[in-house]
């Protein structure tokens, strides 16, 4: 499978996978060590190189818009794969990106147009980012066999990132002019804890062909009205990826050729109802544990205890719990309920305010 495009103004990024079993619980098999290029029809081709298993990424490149261009793949197995040639399509600037707070929750919307009337079929994806504050701070840690003061504290904010995974599309074929006017891209419940701090999406806009764009939109159907009797039969997708060896052989992806237009906002709680009852996502990791370590009467070692609690990678005491001036107990919980970097990364986004 072949998943991306030909960036037209900056760097493209492919990913190649093979296809498998859908009822498998792993992830699809990377295509390794294959060769990638951008040709220019009748012209230059353009490398690009394997960043990780099965991702190849070029320079940052300016194509001809007079030009035609496809990508070529030679696998390291020996089989080769072009798409069709592709004329660069401009994709129009995101006019603006919206939100509107409503009953159900948090509604975002992208506008946008082409004077020249020469996009008419959209697409977009998202990427969101959000701040996650856990619910603990240990003053306390287990190291070296026993518990001591904390050297290196947790992280007290982290981000959280997550790409967009549903498909979105639209066309102007039948309006007067190329608008596209609140177009809904994204909601989120009243609840979502990703509005619990400061949220922020960036919404990517690609212009695409007519044949792009039927070809999102089967994929669209084919994933989103499946699972009853009365919905439509799965279609048999057709992309432009073909094998130059085995004209039997299929190839499942589409790459179009085009530039990206982006836009970001932030969006705040405390901008947001103030009725609405936004979770943390640390819900689950409330009260937190206690450890015993004698009561009433001696237990085995203290070691021996404070090694079977904490010894191992996924448990972690919070501070220590007093009877009397002595410590008889600890609180703790679970790693993902304090360090929040098993969530994201303590690392601020250069985008972040």
């Amino acid at each position: 499978m072949v998943d991306g495009f030909i960036n037209s103004n900056g760097i493209t990024t492919i990913n190649l996978s093979r296809t498998y079993d859908i009822s498998a619980s792993t992830t699809p098999p990377k295509e390794i060590k294959a060769t990638l290029y951008i040709e220019e029809e009748n012209g230059v081709r353009n490398a690009l190189r394997e960043t990780s298993q099965g991702t190849y990424t070029s320079n940052n490149l300016v194509l001809n818009p007079a030009k035609r261009y496809r990508l070529h793949i030679n696998t390291a197995t020996g089989k080769e794969y072009v798409s069709d040639f592709s004329t660069a399509k401009t994709t129009p600037p995101i006019d603006k990106v919206t939100w509107q707070a409503v009953n159900t929750g948090l509604n975002i919307y992208v506008n946008s147009h082409d004077d020249t009337n020469a996009t008419q079929y959209y697409r977009w994806e998202y990427d969101e980012t959000w701040e996650i504050t856990p619910p603990y701070t240990p003053s306390i840690e287990y190291k070296n066999s026993r518990i001591q003061d904390i050297t290196v504290p947790y992280s007290r904010i982290c981000w959280v990132s997550a790409k967009s995974a549903d498909i979105k599309i639209s066309n102007t074929t039948r309006l007067s002019q190329d608008i596209v006017s609140n177009f809904l891209i994204h909601s989120l419940t009243t609840t979502a804890s990703q509005l619990n701090t400061t949220y922020s999406i960036l919404v990517k806009q690609y212009a695409q062909t007519a044949d792009e764009y039927m070809y999102w939109e089967l994929l669209r159907k084919n994933t989103e009205n499946i699972g009853t009797l009365f919905d439509p039969l799965p279609a048999q997708l057709t992309g432009n990826v073909h094998c130059l060896d085995d004209e039997t052989e299929l190839a499942l992806g589409f790459v179009g050729v085009h530039s990206v237009a982006e836009k970001r906002i932030f969006i705040r709680r405390s901008e947001l109802p103030r009725n609405w009852f936004v979770q943390t996502g640390y819900e689950s990791c409330l009260p937190p544990d206690t450890v015993f370590l004698f009561k009433p009467v001696p237990p085995p070692p203290v070691a021996q205890i404070l090694l079977g609690n904490f010894g191992g990678p996924n448990y972690l005491p919070i501070e220590p719990v007093y009877d009397n001036g002595f410590v008889v107990g600890y609180l703790a919980k679970s790693r993902d309920c304090i360090d929040c970097r098993t969530r994201g990364t303590s690392v601020k986004p250069s985008f972040w305010p």
